[in-house]
């Protein structure tokens, strides 16, 4: 055993005796242990030790509680409590415990109020923000300048003639797109192998959108959106 831990276990009967007489409560050998091992650095030999010793010298008391010994102080050492007293003690615990739901509902207050705080921008960030927005606004009016600038604006005539001529162009397409598949369908009938590999074998491709034909079966270029019909057609 080393000196420091010779030392404690020499001094635990006293700190033993004074920690069960402070506490006044009842508390296994394994309680004691665990609640002074590490403020005193008791070993679990020591502590059992300490305690059969206070109470063979009748300084505390022990007592079987189902397999295990419990000990506590001896309550002749201690003033009678009257019923007022034990009332007065009953309405103090009832005012310390509500003062502690209390300071603790403001603890939880404060914490969210810092959590806030933690995560909002600083002084130097915000004026940091205010810096690029008024750059990034400065750059927005300038294109908006020249944009107002410019002699090459789309008239609403304009614009509504592009909307019809793309209609009627993907009106177009579809209605080839369905003639195509029609025709791809029908030889599809007698060939002898998947539509994958009739498209694969042939180098076509699979009508899906405005922008992609049939080359092989139909001569279309793709829709508006995607470059310009075959008008021969």
């Amino acid at each position: 055993m080393s000196k420091g831990r010779a030392e404690a276990a020499a001094g635990a009967p006293g700190i033993l005796l004074r920690y069960l007489q402070e506490q006044n409560r009842p508390y296994s050998a394994q309680d004691v242990f665990g609640n002074l091992q590490r403020e005193h650095g008791l070993g679990k030999a020591a502590v059992v030790k300490a305690l059969e010793q206070l109470a063979q010298q009748g300084k505390i008391k022990e007592k079987m509680y189902g397999k295990q010994k419990i000990y506590f102080a001896d309550q002749d050492q201690f003033d009678m409590v009257s019923d007022a007293d034990l009332q007065a003690l009953d309405a103090k615990i009832v005012a310390l415990t509500a003062k502690v739901q209390s300071l603790q509902q403001s603890c939880r207050h404060m914490e969210a109020e810092l959590k806030e705080l933690t995560s909002a921008m600083t002084t130097p960030e915000m004026q940091k923000e205010i810096q690029e927005l008024k750059k990034e606004c400065a750059g927005y009016i300038e294109r908006l300048k020249n944009i107002k600038a410019a002699t090459n604006h789309v008239t609403p005539e304009e614009k509504e003639q592009v909307y019809r001529e793309r209609q009627k162009y993907c009106k177009e397409w579809r209605k080839r797109k369905r003639m195509a598949t029609e025709l791809s369908d029908a030889i599809l009938e007698g060939y002898p192998k998947s539509k994958k590999q009739f498209f694969v074998s042939h180098s076509l491709s699979r009508p899906c959108s405005p922008g992609v034909f049939v080359q092989a079966l139909v001569h279309l270029s793709p829709c508006p959106t995607g470059g310009s019909w075959d008008r021969d057609r």
